[in-house]
């Protein structure tokens, strides 16, 4: 199995311009625990996730009162906070190079980059994994 099999296709992202708040509230809309931070159209310059905003003393189920207490982290830009030097792959990463690097630099997810250009393809996440994992025993 490669990235580019298991990978959630164009994922959603934010602009490294979008505040903490905007983060916050996608990631909340969308379900999702993982935001690419992009400069122009798809180069990928960090990553929000979940950890982070819990790092500021988010997270994703607060209620709007304390949301509205917190504002000025809120209107901090995400280059602010996010993780920089991004662990990226390319399409035809496989599963255990993907699993690997998960393990060892103790992340939840990975973009999927195309190496030509640096744009971003996809994003896999631990979740994808596990459902790659899981969808290939009942194969076995």
């Amino acid at each position: 199995m490669t990235a580019e099999e298991i990978m959630t296709p164009k994922p959603f992202t934010v602009h490294e311009r979008t505040t903490v708040d905007e983060a916050l509230r996608i990631m909340s809309e969308r379900n999702i625990r993982h935001l690419p931070v992009v400069r122009g159209e798809d180069e990928v310059v960090g990553i929000i996730s979940d950890r982070d905003l819990r790092g500021l003393g988010l997270s994703l189920s607060q209620d709007l009162a304390t949301i509205d207490a917190l504002r000025s982290r809120m209107r901090m830009r995400v280059t602010e906070f996010m993780s920089g030097d991004v662990v990226t792959v390319g399409p035809e990463a496989e599963l255990d190079e993907i699993i690997d690097l998960l393990l060892e630099e103790k992340i939840s997810a990975i973009p999927v980059i195309d190496s030509d250009t640096n744009a971003l393809l996809g994003i896999v996440s631990y979740v994808d994994v596990l459902r790659c994992v899981r969808d290939g025993s009942k194969d076995a």
